[in-house]
């Protein structure tokens, strides 16, 4: 089963987000088979916003321990965190998109949706990262997407998904992470 997980920081929670990147990017390590794309979310001045991790778990209990023993967590630097079951409509991993346009940033767009069975109309094209549908727990009742993608910018971004679909719709700046190996 495929999960979308975001932590999102708590304010002013950098600095220990930057102690604790060798504890998390160990944490992160146990999953590596598992993920389909990772990495920060920020400000436009580079601020750290939240921590995004799609990965392929087990079971709706395996993707909590995944969000809730994660460090960063357990010490407090995040708000909340969004976890939901995924669908990853591309079939492949943030590592199999390629280097990507220079010219263009990239970003996490998130749509969100009164729940319903009908699918959800996702975007098509070779800017798309990762992207699926936000699921219920038994992954029956759509209630938004998660999408990542490169764009000329964040209004560019916002255009990937249909307002007329989403009741609301966040972008927020991304790039892919982990450990650079």
């Amino acid at each position: 089963m495929e999960f979308f997980c975001y932590h999102r920081d708590r304010p002013g929670s950098t600095p220990l987000r930057t102690e604790m990147v060798e504890e998390h990017w160990t944490y992160m390590d146990r999953f590596a088979a598992t993920m389909i794309a990772r990495g920060p979310t920020f400000t436009s001045d580079e601020t750290l916003t939240g921590s995004v991790h799609i990965l392929d778990l087990p079971d709706a209990a395996a993707a909590r321990a995944f969000a809730f023993e994660e460090p960063g967590y357990q010490a407090g630097a995040y708000r909340d965190v969004l976890l939901r079951r995924w669908q990853n409509t591309l079939g492949r991993t943030m590592w199999e998109f390629g280097e990507g346009r220079p010219d263009a940033d990239r970003y996490l767009v998130l749509g969100f949706a009164e729940p319903a069975t009908d699918p959800v109309d996702l975007p098509h094209g070779d800017e798309l990262i990762a992207c699926g549908p936000l699921l219920s727990d038994d992954g029956a009742v759509v209630v938004g997407a998660a999408v990542l993608l490169e764009a000329a910018s964040a209004d560019a971004a916002l255009q990937v998904l249909s307002p007329g679909r989403f009741s609301a719709i966040e972008v927020h700046q991304w790039e892919p992470g982990g450990r650079r190996t």
